[in-house]
């Protein structure tokens, strides 16, 4: 069943994936227009701000699907060490350890999100973009990350009570270093 979820959790994430990335292309175009038409001394104008926010909606949204990938950097200096259990132990406290700090982080995000939508807060730049806009995407991206560590931990945590040790270092696992390393 484990297994089921973290591959459920992966496709949902690929796709979101793609769609941010689609979104980052097209801001990446936006920016190259901009640049493009300031040589004919022309400008959308805003271009900064806007490409600020689409870093900060890419980077929120697209730490959970770094997760389920391998690709946030861990310093396993006494996990490289081991093996079998106590190596799926490590696995399994860093990732309670991430979701610890990543709930905290969407917690500690709301409060931002909620001034901004009750204030009507705008951007204090020529856009005087509504910072809800912006926050609510950013918010909502902190959350599913919060969501998809929790249940990627859970998942963790059962496979390894059960004994599957191979299992859950191929869910949450740091072996992505060592192999480039050979």
């Amino acid at each position: 069943m484990e297994l089921r979820v973290i591959d459920t959790l992966r496709r949902l994430n690929r796709t979101i994936a793609i769609i941010v990335g689609v979104g980052l292309l097209g801001m990446a175009a936006f920016v190259v227009a901009d640049i493009a038409l300031r040589q004919v001394h022309a400008s959308f104008g805003g271009t900064e701000e806007l490409a600020g926010y689409a870093m900060a909606l890419v980077s929120s949204w697209g730490m959970a699907y770094a997760l389920l990938e391998l690709g946030h950097i861990r310093i396993d200096l006494l996990r490289s060490r081991t093996t079998g259990t106590l190596r799926a132990l490590f696995d399994v406290f860093s990732m309670v350890v991430m979701s610890g700090v990543v709930v905290t982080i969407a917690i500690k995000c709301w409060p931002v999100v909620e001034r901004a939508i009750e204030n009507g807060s705008r951007a204090n730049t020529p856009l005087a973009t509504p910072l809800a806009w912006v926050q609510v995407p950013w918010f909502a991206g902190w959350v599913w990350f919060a969501v998809m560590s929790c249940l990627v931990t859970l998942a963790a945590i059962s496979l390894l009570l059960r004994g599957r040790t191979a299992e859950t270092e191929a869910i949450i696992g740091a072996f992505a270093e060592q192999d480039s390393l050979k």
